[in-house]
């Protein structure tokens, strides 16, 4: 039998789930804390019971959502290491984790990017310390290859680390769009040769 809390980690994934949904098709402010719990299946004062509000739920959500991308990067990286491959191969590894999250959870990434650039949110603060903990996941992989010799000293570690970041992000964004016929293979294939013709030089003598 599931512990009480395993119960309410299962909850909150649905609740979760059916919100991003939700606030992806008709928007933050037209979702209703009603459509919430009839998407996720369970009464409404279940909502209320796991999150105070539907602003708290939401920014609840992006913060679970944005550290499994980090999660799923530092993985990545963590397990090019283990296979005794470079900081570039680990990179490159982290752009096709990063690839396979957005497929996963295409509304969730839309809706992170769209509230990215607002700044009249509630959880503008914590959506901004959610990326930098994927951003730092990235600089810190940067920062072993400089100091590897695998990239040059002249990188510009936090721009860098942001342009990674968003390269994947639009990029990931604009194939399911716009190119949805593409494989996800075709794709990563292409930001990795981005990756290594742009920054995958060593240092200069």
């Amino acid at each position: 039998m599931d512990s009480s809390g395993t119960r309410r980690q299962n909850t909150r994934r649905k609740l979760f789930d059916a919100a991003v949904t939700l606030i992806a098709e008709q928007g933050f402010s037209s979702t209703t804390v009603d459509e919430i719990a009839e998407r996720a299946g369970v009464a409404k004062g279940t909502v209320y019971y796991n999150f105070a509000s539907k602003t708290v739920l939401f920014e609840e959500l992006l913060r679970h959502g944005i550290e499994l991308l980090a999660n799923a990067l530092r993985a990545a990286a963590e397990e090019t290491a283990e296979r005794g491959g470079g900081r570039v191969d680990a990179l490159d590894a982290m752009i096709r984790a990063g690839l396979d999250f957005i497929t996963r959870y295409p509304a969730l990434m839309q809706l992170y990017v769209a509230e990215l650039w607002r700044t009249n949110r509630a959880w503008q603060s914590t959506l901004t310390q959610v990326r930098q903990q994927a951003i730092a996941v990235i600089e810190s992989v940067l920062r072993e290859a400089v100091a590897e010799g695998e990239l040059s000293e002249e990188i510009d570690i936090p721009l860098t680390a942001s342009a990674l970041f968003g390269m994947v992000l639009v990029a990931a964004l604009d194939w399911q769009s716009f190119q949805p016929e593409r494989s996800v293979e075709e794709v990563h294939a292409a930001l990795s040769r981005l990756l290594q013709g742009r920054v995958g030089g060593g240092r200069r003598v």
